[in-house]
């Protein structure tokens, strides 16, 4: 049937708007994670006073962190471990050619300074995240000990998620960085990407950290999320949202690569 040229045109506008509606209908979702917390309590409290499910990821070798993370737990927010991998040095650090006792040693010892750890991602670790046989040993670790695991994805190489989602181990890996550059402005437009991000693909994960300048663009934009119609949802409805499938920039059909 040929419409008249109002009606096709009717016909194209109706068809936009259906498109419009059903997009504008799909969930939105958003999670946050905030890296290196334990070493300022002022910082640690505003993190903490966000107004919503922030995760805390919190390192064992801060000074601060089991209080921190008996003060998270309390107020309901999901406590991760932030553990250091190489180039990362220190006590509790999986570091290359260490026996697998050694890292599990260490990872059993992190987790007695950040009590009540759900989960764990990975701080630094580029060189750690990338040794497939160091992954092999981390992952049916957290598995037993139900916890999840985070990849932070700090390099391209990283086999963490795919040896995660290889044994059906709970995981998500990180979208976006909030601050590689620190500077206000920087971490403004980066937010504003997340959520493109979020609008295109229907969820993203953030990572930031405890700058001044972070947490200044959290204080203001997180409030004002509800309203352009993104739900800010906790790390663990995220995995099972995404259910350890990868996300088109880091994987094809949703496996990791």
């Amino acid at each position: 049937m040929r419409f008249p040229m109002p009606w096709r045109a009717l016909c194209v506008a109706l068809g936009l708007l259906f498109a419009a509606v059903t997009q504008a209908a799909q969930p939105v979702r958003l999670s946050l994670i905030i890296d290196d917390l334990g070493h300022d309590p002022e910082r640690d409290r505003r993190v903490l006073a966000l107004p919503g499910p922030v995760a805390l990821a919190i390192l064992p070798d801060a000074p601060h962190a089991t209080s921190l993370a008996r003060d998270a737990h309390r107020a309901g927010r999901t406590v991760m471990l932030h553990m250091p991998m190489a180039p990362a040095d220190g006590a509790f650090a999986w570091l290359p050619n260490q026996p697998p006792f050694v890292w599990l040693e260490r990872l059993e010892a992190a987790l007695r300074e950040v009590p009540h750890a759900s989960g764990l991602n990975n701080h630094m670790g580029s060189r750690m995240t990338a040794d497939d046989a160091a992954m092999q040993v981390l992952m049916p670790e957290l598995q037993r000990r139900h916890l999840f695991f985070v990849d932070s994805r700090t390099t391209p190489k990283t086999v963490a998620a795919a040896n995660a989602q290889r044994i059906a181990l709970a995981s998500l890996s990180r979208d976006l960085f909030l601050d590689h550059d620190s500077r206000p402005e920087a971490v403004a437009a980066a937010f504003q990407r997340g959520l493109d991000i979020a609008r295109r693909e229907g969820s993203v994960v953030m990572i930031g950290h405890p700058h001044a300048s972070t947490l200044a663009v959290l204080e203001r934009e997180l409030p004002k999320l509800a309203a352009q119609g993104i739900d800010w949802i906790d790390v663990p409805p995220m995995i099972a949202l995404r259910g350890n499938q990868a996300m088109p920039a880091h994987g094809r059909n949703g496996q990791y690569q």
